[in-house]
């Protein structure tokens, strides 16, 4: 495909878009590799110039290169440049290799943990652009001051600072007009939109969106889902109606995002669990997320992290013992080769917190619906979990603790100190009724309505879950198939850096 893309395409005219992805999928094509693929296709076959910035060794240590058990393994950058390479066939491909900075080495030398994390080196703040990444790949919030994660944080830097250089002299030599980014939350990927974003250069950034085969393209932080909706937008009978469709499959499972499907087999509350309902005044389900969305830099603005607040949370339910506290580990807690290494469940056996009377804890394997649960309590209580949304469109007040994408729109109570959390929470364990304003509900159908149809660039035209659903295959079909008048996908991609336009699809 990539040949006939390339023998199609016209010739190129104007300023390049300049397409950047290190940290999505090393040997097969992960979901976000094959948006970033084909939105690339895009805009070359309508001669729009197109030049990729493609790691040739260009790291001493990658994000998804990483023996999280072994991290002086070296990354398996033979099979990597080899998808590169084929993935790019026939395209305009900028090749960066590695170079080790002495003096950075020096300096980075025999500091600790906090040290490095706050480091910044020539007004680059390697520390706080390499934290995320590398978060996410040791499955944790908290970090170990030990010599692995110092010496993986290290190498970290050094392959970040190696990037910003490089993309420095590539940014000179080129001169694009936007540069188009995976997530933009790991170092090398963060780290181009760091140098870009200095020299005003624009910078775009995606993620998987929300429905199956779908992305999501934004010049903010793709992982937070900025969005804008028009305070006159108002769902009319038929967006209702399919809004409506979507949440009946949703609240019986039946959904999946980048593959994933959540619950498999959904079931009810059992009788033992009524019962044990029964015999406390009301029940509050406590919703918590996985370790890599928590551990996201704007995610944490009231708490430092989620384990700060299930500390409180902790104490409340102490004090409360005619509340029954429904702890609930995020299903994606244990996925095959993304499990948790600092989980839910890990603190509530440190903290024993299931030991208490008032508390029933579900684990992430354990697949009974949030949704009947939701239903038969009081309020809900979240961290930055998508449920607070979809509990607030039930109809159920919503205490949210950290920024989720919801939260950018009055939908949920969402107090701004831990101090004021802390006087909410209680004030709703004692009320008799709690008020929801009914612009919380409103609010939340609107944002969701936008984030499943508008913002989510539908893409399964060309793609196919893999062996592994979490991975994508491409499917044959002709490039004209690509082209904004058939593909809206690529017209919304198209019309955002070009046009400067929103990224979204047109109704």
């Amino acid at each position: 495909m990539a040949r006939r893309v390339a023998r199609r395409a016209p010739q190129p005219q104007g300023q390049p878009v300049v397409f950047f992805k290190a940290s999505t999928g090393i040997d097969d094509l992960s979901w976000n590799s094959a948006f970033h693929l084909l939105s690339s296709w895009g805009f070359r076959l309508q001669g729009v110039p197109v030049v990729f910035f493609a790691c040739r060794s260009g790291m001493s240590r990658c994000v998804l290169g990483t023996n999280r058990d072994n991290p002086q393994q070296e990354p398996p950058c033979r099979s990597c440049i080899y998808q590169s390479s084929t993935l790019y066939t026939g395209a305009d491909v900028h090749w960066f290799g590695f170079q080790r900075d002495a003096g950075l080495e020096r300096a980075l030398s025999g500091l600790s943990l906090d040290e490095l994390s706050r480091f910044t080196w020539q007004d680059v703040p390697l520390g706080a652009l390499c934290l995320p990444g590398l978060r996410w790949i040791l499955r944790r919030h908290h970090l170990a001051d030990d010599k692995p994660t110092r010496f993986l944080l290290r190498e970290y830097m050094l392959s970040a600072w190696n990037v910003a250089r490089e993309f420095e002299q590539f940014l000179d030599q080129t001169d694009p007009r936007a540069v188009i980014l995976f997530n933009g939350q790991f170092f090398p990927e963060a780290t181009a939109r760091f140098v870009a974003r200095r020299r005003g250069v624009r910078a775009i950034t995606h993620e998987v969106g929300l429905r199956p085969a779908t992305a999501f393209f934004t010049e903010g932080e793709a992982t937070a889902y900025p969005l804008h909706i028009p305070d006159d937008f108002e769902l009319n009978e038929s967006q209702n109606a399919r809004l409506d469709a979507y949440l009946e499959k949703r609240f019986q499972g039946q959904f999946s995002m980048a593959g994933i499907q959540f619950w498999p087999n959904m079931r009810g509350l059992d009788e033992a669990f009524l019962q044990k309902m029964a015999q406390f005044e009301q029940t509050v389900p406590v919703f918590t997320n996985v370790i890599f969305d928590t551990s996201q830099p704007h995610a944490n603005t009231v708490f430092d992290d989620m384990f700060a607040w299930l500390d409180l949370v902790l104490d409340v339910i102490r004090t409360h013992p005619e509340t029954l506290f429904v702890i609930r580990a995020h299903p994606d807690e244990m996925r095959t080769r993304k499990a948790s290494r600092e989980s839910v469940a890990q603190w509530v056996r440190s903290q024993r917190a299931a030991e208490l009377e008032n508390v029933i804890f579900v684990p992430p394997d354990e697949h009974l619906s949030s949704y009947e649960l939701i239903q038969r309590s009081k309020f809900v209580m979240v961290y930055n979990s998508t449920i607070g949304m979809e509990a607030t469109i039930m109809g159920a007040p919503v205490l949210c603790a950290g920024k989720a994408r919801f939260t950018q729109v009055p939908t949920v109570f969402f107090p701004q100190s831990v101090t004021t959390y802390r006087q909410q929470l209680e004030e709703f364990l004692a009320a008799d009724t709690i008020d929801v304003p009914s612009e919380f509900k409103r609010n939340a159908r609107r944002f969701l309505y936008y984030q499943l149809f508008y913002s989510s660039l539908p893409f399964g035209r060309y793609l196919t879950p893999g062996v592994r659903t979490t991975h994508a295959l491409l499917k044959s079909f002709d490039p004209d198939h690509l082209s904004p008048e058939q593909s809206p996908a690529i017209a919304a991609i198209l019309k955002g850096v070009l046009e400067d336009g929103n990224f979204l699809l047109e109704e």
